[in-house]
């Protein structure tokens, strides 16, 4: 399973997905775009998106804080 999280340190709605993850015992890369701009490129291509968190987990896209999505994808992965 691949999961990447895209965030940057001050947002808060970041802060939420990477401990809704951790809560779940799912190890993830975390990508401070705000320092990686080659990273920060590619979560706008893949999402289309210049917010964050983006979460790529194994392919699936999802932006923002969504526990329903993120809970979807992680049900794809098992």
């Amino acid at each position: 399973m691949s999961i990447m999280v895209y965030s940057t340190p001050t947002c808060p709605y970041c802060h939420k997905a990477k401990d809704y993850l951790k809560e779940k015992g799912i190890e993830f890369t975390d990508v401070d775009v705000s320092v990686d701009q080659d990273k920060a490129k590619e979560m706008v291509e893949k999402s289309g998106q210049m917010g964050v968190p983006v979460l790529d987990i194994n392919g699936t896209i999802i932006v923002g804080f969504d526990t329903a999505k993120i809970d979807e994808a992680l049900k794809g992965t098992s």
